[in-house]
Order: C-alpha cells, then structure tokens, then sequence
C-alpha cells in the first residue's frame, strides 16, 4: 500500500510540474509582442468609378395600339419578328366599318342631290322675279300713259287710281320674288355646307376603316405582343397596347439609378463598362449620354437616371436585362497607392484620431464650405464667366441660400455630413449651371473638374509603417483617388516599395489556446 501511495504521489507531482511549463509557455506566447501584415506602397494608375445598376432598354421603343375598337381578325407577326415600316402587322374586323363608310356615302349622294334641287328652285325663282320685273314694267307704262290722259282731260282719274294700284301691287310682288329667290340661294348654300359635312363623315369612315389594318409604325423587331387573334380591343378612352416594337437592337442603352450623393461626379461622355448576369466574365463598354434631371424618391432614398449608350452590333444584349454599371469618373497614372486597409488600421492602444477611410467619397467635404469659400468661389466666377449684372445679382441668391445649408453641415452627424455636403454642392451647381450661356456652362463645368480634383487631394489620412523594433510608426497622408480597394496617397515621406501595416497576425500559440480545451476533471 505504501509503494501505491508513494506512486501516485510521484505522478501528480509530475502532472503539476508539467502543467505548470505548459501554463508559463502559453502566457509568455500570448503576451509576446504582437506580429504585423504588411504591404508594399506600390506604383501606377488607379480608376475611381460610380457603381449602379440599371436595366438595359432600347434606344427607341414604339407601343404599337388601335385607334378603332374591335374584334382582331388577323395576327401577321410574333416576337422576334423583323418588320418594316408601313408593313401590316394585324387587322382588326373591317366588316362594321365598311357598312359606315357605305352609310356616310349615300349621306353624301343624298347632300349632293339636296343641293341640286336647291339649284333649280333657285332658276325657278329668278325667272318669276323676271317675269314680276315684266309685268311691273308693263303697269309702269300703263300708269304713265293714264297719267297723261288724265292731264289732257280724256279719262277720269279713278282710271289713273286704278293703274297706280295696279302697279303697287305688281312692285311688291318683284320684292317678294326677290326675297324668295335670295332663300333659295341661301338654301342652296346650306345644302352645299350639308354636302361638306357628309363629305367629312365619309372622310372619317374612311379613315376609321384604314385604321382597321394595323401597320407598323418604324423599322425594327417586335419585343412584345399583348394580344390574340379574336381578341377584342377597346379604344374609348385610350389607345391599348397590341405591340411594342423596338427601332434598333444594335444600339441599346442602360437606365442606370445613380444615388444623389454621387450624381455629382457623373458627367455626359464619360467612359462605362457593364455586366450582365447572361454573361459572367464579359464585360461590355458605353459612356453617359444623358443625366435625367428628374428624381426618383424611393424609399427616402433619392436617385438620377443616367442613360449609358451600349453598342450591342452582334444583338446578344436582351431588353430587360439588369445590367451592373460602372462609370468611370477620373484616371490618374503613375500615382502611389495603398491598400483601403491600411488606412483602416489602427494600432491597439492608439489615442490618435481615426484616420479618414478611403472608402469614402474621395470628394468629401465637411462644412468648412463658409462663406469665405463662397465669397472666393463668387469672385472667380464673376471673374472667369464674365457674368452679367443680371448673373450675377442671381448668384447672391444662390449663395444666399445655400450658405444656411453648409453652416448647417456642422450640427449634422459624422456619419451623414459627407452625403449632405455632396447633396448641398450638386444642387447648388446645378442652380448655377440652369443661369448660364452654353459658353459659360463649358467653362464652369472645367471649373467643377478642376475644383473636384484639388479638393481630392485634401482629404487626410494616416498608415503606419514599422520603425526599427518592428512597432507601428504613424505618417500622415494626403488622400486622392480611389478605386474601392486601393487608394491613392501624396506625401514626401512615402516612397514605392515602402512596407506599411494592414493588420495584425494572431500568434500560433494563442490560437492553440484557444482551441486546447480545460483540464477534465473526470
């Protein structure tokens, strides 16, 4: 028993002795120095770029409808079909409208027949005021010659009285005559008017019953058909959609959603490139034809469509596509730049402020826009665009409203002043742009590039390199460009090849100490 006792007393002194090597060596792991990823400052051109998505859309689409309700009689063409303009792409039932053309046709016989009664009464008419203006002249001769004899004594005046009534009487009856003959002219002209009418009614029958063949109003493919052979179409309160055809699939463009905050880097003829899921690993090229001053509020959230033109000559590119766009806003070359990671790195222990990260816009701006800016900018401009009185009293406006919204730039969050500051400055150059000439807006948009550019150089930030004991040094950068993964950086201090800190390295044995589970106790 003693020998038993003795042995176990020898293996738990062995066990403690051996538990306490392994515990030293795990606390002297842990606590060691901690070891650094590096990276090398590298040399040569970098892209910053607007990433958006879109949908790919044809140049010209036309929805083909009916003007005339009806029963289709005939589909003449499908999707996919090639059509030509003018060329009868379905026909809704002509039969009503051929009996309405019919209708209106003998409304027109009817008029034309109407006026040329109207004609002969009005022949009818003029030869009784003829035969009144005769019969008139003849009591007119009668009276005189009474009127003479009564002078000389050979009659009695009732005879001259008789004559002179006579003559009244026949004198109203050439007014009567006239005024008749003068109704049938006007009845003769309303039956010509009537005649017009229906002549107009025809007309539009006419054109109702050629609307009944429907052609196809330009050159290109059908992309939609919304309807079937027998189907009946309403047009009463506007026109259906039967087809939609596109003009041209060889030139297709992207709608693409740009998010305020970036819209103001976007301008007409930059270069684009664009995937689309159809064909992973292909990429396709275009450039910005049009920036849609229209917004659209979705959710609070607030974007431009930006029309990216997209050569499609081999016709593999489909409307409705979702395309993934990237627009390329600015290229410098030969350039340093640093990995986005180093500029998010911060040693443990560090009580220096954060530096800026690069993934930021690189055209951030806090609210030091003040008015002294406002007043430097208002100088140049006056200066460089010539502007006129009427600008210029137009531009303290502007800058008189817009001065409230930069100062406001201070109170606002750290995250949601950079969107706000890009916000306020897109809508106040695009205040300015709306007062100036076509030459000024030329000039002024090289101001814009050219202030963007310098105003890219001035956000900070800071990397740190490893000094002689392997401990992370601080250098403070000028930030420019970036691409989303490297960022441009402008400093004396910083040379090609220059290792800087991206990360830390978990040590071996800390990580085996956390995998090495606790002693058991049974």
């Amino acid at each position: 028993m003693n020998f038993i006792r003795k042995w176990w007393i020898w293996l738990a002194a062995a066990a403690v002795v051996v538990l306490a090597g392994f515990g030293m060596r795990m606390w002297s792991q842990t606590n060691a120095a901690p070891e650094y990823k590096t990276a090398k400052i590298e040399k040569g051109s970098i892209t910053a770029a607007v990433s958006a998505s879109g949908t790919l859309n044809p140049v010209v689409s036309v929805q083909v409808g009916s003007q005339v309700s009806g029963q289709l009689k005939e589909i003449l063409v499908d999707f996919n079909s090639e059509v030509k303009q003018g060329q009868l792409i379905a026909r809704i039932d002509p039969e009503t409208f051929e009996y309405r053309v019919r209708q209106a046709q003998a409304d027109v016989d009817a008029a034309r027949s109407q006026v040329l009664t109207q004609q002969a009464n009005i022949e009818a008419q003029r030869a009784e005021v003829t035969r009144a203006e005769v019969n008139m002249a003849d009591a007119k001769r009668d009276l005189e010659r009474k009127q003479q004899l009564v002078e000389k004594g050979f009659i009695a005046s009732a005879d001259r009285d008789k004559a002179q009534a006579t003559f009244n009487a026949l004198a109203q009856q050439v007014n009567t005559a006239r005024a008749q003959a003068a109704v049938a002219v006007a009845n003769a002209r309303n039956a010509q008017a009537v005649v017009k009418q229906r002549e107009a009614a025809l007309a539009q029958a006419r054109i109702d019953l050629e609307r009944t063949a429907i052609k196809a109003p330009v050159n290109g493919v059908v992309i939609k058909r919304s309807v079937e052979r027998g189907q009946t179409v309403a047009a009463s309160l506007q026109a259906p959609e039967l087809f939609v055809i596109a003009e041209n699939l060889a030139d297709m463009q992207v709608d693409a959603a740009i998010d305020e905050a970036e819209i103001g880097r976007v301008r007409p003829g930059q270069k684009a490139t664009f995937t689309v899921d159809a064909f992973p690993g292909r990429s396709f090229e275009g450039s910005v034809k049009q920036i849609r001053k229209s917004a659209q509020n979705v959710s609070n959230v607030i974007t431009y469509t930006v029309v990216i033109s997209a050569s499609n000559p081999n016709k593999v590119l489909l409307p409705g596509m979702t395309a993934n766009v990237r627009i390329i806003t600015d290229t410098r070359n030969d350039v340093l730049k640093v990995p986005n990671a180093a500029l998010r790195f911060k040693p443990a222990g560090a009580n220096d402020k954060p530096a800026q990260s690069a993934e930021a816009p690189r055209n951030a701006n806090t609210a030091q826009a003040g008015g002294g800016q406002l007043r430097a900018l208002r100088e140049r401009l006056e200066k460089d665009l010539q502007l006129t009185d009427a600008q210029k009293s137009r531009l303290d406006a502007i800058f008189a409203g817009m001065r409230d919204k930069f100062a406001a730039l201070r109170d606002a969050p750290d995250g949601e002043r950079q969107k706000l500051a890009e916000r306020n400055r897109g809508e106040m150059r695009a205040q300015i742009m709306e007062m100036l000439t076509p030459e000024q807006k030329k000039k002024y948009e090289e101001i814009i590039a050219e202030s963007d550019e310098r105003r890219s150089g001035g956000v900070r930030g800071r990397i740190y390199t490893l000094d002689e004991h392997r401990q992370p040094r601080a250098l403070n950068v000028r930030l420019g460009l970036t691409d989303g993964s490297a960022t441009e950086v402008i400093s004396p201090e910083v040379k090609e090849g220059m290792e800087i800190v991206t990360g830390t390295v978990q040590s071996a044995g800390a990580a085996r100490l956390q995998q090495v589970p606790g002693p058991r106790m049974f």
